[in-house]
């Protein structure tokens, strides 16, 4: 994982709202560059190639690159208070360590042959583009009170449960990390194959949970089915935020500045247009079973007098029709909305000023802050259950507690209290519930996540601590004002599947690989299972299928991504899509890395997106806002 850069001077707050100010949170990310190199250009070193000068003869070098290559982007500086590099593992890749506290010591950075984020990703502050939540100071509240939630008399069901913190502690040599390969299960896909199926017979494994849904393909070799090219942004402009992506049977749908486009799935072609009055600022990764998702975004374009109008515009989307079913606000001056999502017919907004909740039908008020609340929903994850991330107290004393809420009332049916001294959380999953949280900076490279907490949704009561430092672990969590925002992370069978770190292969020229293991969250432990990416590759999660997971193969820099079906009983994996190894594709895929970018997979077809629109570094670079692949079968 890797190091933020410096944060940069706080802003002044945008908008109005409900109190008097509070304290001012951390700003919002910078957007990075997006877009590919140029098309027919060779890609930038990376994807598990060797980089370093230590390579031996005859070894190979970074892949050649035209005259016209854009340079290496610069390597961020560590800021927020994070050691000055990654901490050095200590039991090993894959295991946990001791818990509560800093994991280990700051060693030299980077990981051999990994590629660098742009600045301005999730858990790296930095500063905000056009279209992004600007932040808000939030009214003055009292600490340790409980608080009321808007229009609804909620009664707060307090649960007190004492953190369970697991110590794994690891002796010796860990069973998968050396590079004899001892021990490694042989069935798992080498990822290097071509056209194969990963080196399984793409059968389900005894003890999976049914209801998989994706079709094993005779020949996963995809094609590029079209691609979108970048929305054109001005040199004022900077960055502009285009995140939200949603497909049904029906459409492709994508946010553009100012729009969301509807795509003909296999085509490209345009089905629809929505125009918005001002950009994007956040968008729901979810979608009701009539397919509407919501949306946030500004009042008005930007200008160089205004260049924020704050994200006040909360607005429901038909994706099948291709309209717009009400835009909404909340507040005497309208609340800037850092977060959104929707579960059980009702919209859910978040903010450091409190949260609003929407009818997703008629667009009526469910429940609003007042100014006497002395707790804020900071913000809200969907799906199977709704939960709130709510804040109470003042900022030097801050209480945050885990609720799962009904979604029609507002009223609470339980809560977790998390310890003193966690600012800040992201949601994982709702059903089952599983929250992230940095405690106490631990992490150390700015993903977010040191910790994972398992809850019961129907007690509030803890299940488990999971301990998963940021050396040995790659998942990350945009916890600040995302709450919704966790990438690498896949919860189903009741078991926790996250990535290792990049580490060395067992390759003879230098290789990069990782693996996917799991935590049960019943005990905590692992479960001792793994899937591995193969040489030069990097596997990390994407979604749940049943009981099956997901799994997105970032290449080495001569062949194409891979989809994989890992097994969720014996852990075998099955290739599903093998992207194109032509240099111009591998350009495009190389610059929608699965951690910064939006990645939809289903039925033999994966889509690939920006989540930032910026101006092109030269006038003749070729940048690509979305692209899809298919299966011919």
């Amino acid at each position: 994982m890797t190091q933020p850069p410096p944060p940069p001077p706080h802003q002044p707050p945008q908008g109005g709202g409900f109190g008097p100010p509070q304290d001012q949170p951390p700003q919002p990310p910078t957007p990075p560059s997006g877009g590919s190199p140029n098309l027919g250009k060779a890609p930038e070193p990376g994807y598990g190639y060797p980089q370093t000068p230590q390579t031996p003869p005859g070894a190979p070098q970074t892949p050649p690159q035209s005259p016209a290559a854009p340079p290496t982007p610069p390597q961020p500086q560590p800021g927020y208070g994070y050691p000055q590099a990654p901490p050095q593992p200590q039991p090993g890749y894959g295991y946990p360590g001791q818990q509560p506290g800093p994991y280990g010591q700051p060693q030299q950075p980077g990981p051999y042959g990994q590629p660098t984020p742009p600045y301005g990703q999730p858990g790296q502050p930095g500063q905000p583009g056009y279209g992004y939540p600007q932040a808000t100071v939030p009214m003055q509240a009292q600490a340790g009170a409980a608080g009321g939630r808007g229009k609804i008399n909620a009664q707060l069901a307090i649960i007190v449960a004492a953190v369970v913190a697991i110590a794994l502690i690891i002796g010796g040599g860990v069973w998968y990390a050396g590079s004899s390969g001892e021990g490694k299960d042989d069935t798992a896909s080498s990822g290097g194959a071509t056209g194969g199926k990963g080196g399984t017979d793409g059968k389900g494994g005894e003890g999976a949970p049914p209801g998989s849904k994706e079709k094993v393909p005779s020949d996963p070799a995809s094609k590029v089915l079209f691609q979108v090219p970048a929305p054109a942004v001005s040199k004022d402009d900077n960055s502009v935020v285009v995140s939200g992506s949603w497909l049904t049977d029906q459409v492709y749908a994508k946010s553009g500045i100012a729009e969301v486009v509807g795509y003909d799935p296999a085509k490209g072609s345009k089905k629809w247009t929505i125009k918005l009055a001002g950009p994007v600022c956040t968008a729901s990764k979810h979608v009701t079973d009539d397919n509407k998702t919501v949306i946030v975004h500004q009042p008005a374009m930007p200008t160089k007098a205004e260049p924020a109008h704050g994200c006040s515009q909360v607005a429901v989307i038909d994706l099948d029709a291709g309209e717009k079913v009400w835009t909404k606000t909340a507040g005497d001056q309208p609340i800037s909305f850092d977060n959104v999502t929707i579960s059980g017919g009702t919209v859910a907004a978040g903010s450091s000023e409190g949260g609003v909740a929407f009818d997703v039908a008629k667009g009526d008020v469910l429940w609003s802050p007042k100014a006497t609340d002395t707790c804020q929903d900071m913000g809200y994850a969907g799906g199977e259950k709704l939960v709130a991330v709510r804040r109470c107290g003042s900022y030097d004393a801050r209480q945050l507690n885990i609720q799962t809420i009904d979604p029609k009332s507002g009223k609470v049916i339980s809560e977790y209290k998390m310890a003193k001294g966690i600012e800040y959380a992201g949601v994982v999953s709702t059903n089952p519930l599983v929250v992230a949280a940095d405690v106490a900076d631990s992490a150390g490279d700015g993903s977010g996540i040191s910790d994972l907490f398992s809850i019961d949704n129907k007690t509030g009561k803890l299940l488990n601590r999971i301990s998963v430092p940021g050396d040995e672990f790659g998942a990350e969590c945009d916890i600040i004002t995302k709450v919704e925002q966790c990438t690498g992370l896949a919860v189903g069978n009741g078991r926790l599947y996250i990535p290792t770190e990049e580490h060395e292969g067992s390759g003879e020229s230098y290789s990069r690989t990782n693996e996917v293991v799991a935590f049960d969250l019943a005990t905590g432990k692992q479960t001792g299972q793994r899937a591995d990416a193969g040489e030069d590759y990097t596997i990390v999660p994407l979604r749940m299928d049943g009981g099956n997971v997901i799994a997105y193969k970032r290449p080495p820099y001569d062949k194409g991504g891979q989809i994989v079906s890992i097994d969720g009983g014996t852990f075998k994996q099955t290739t599903l899509l093998e992207n194109p190894a032509t240099e111009t594709v591998r350009d495009v895929e190389a610059s929608m890395l699965p951690e910064y970018s939006e990645y939809l997979y289903s039925q033999g077809r994966l889509y690939m997106s920006q989540t930032y629109a910026s101006e092109p570094t030269s006038a003749d670079e070729k940048e690509y806002l979305a692209i899809g692949f298919g299966i011919s079968g």
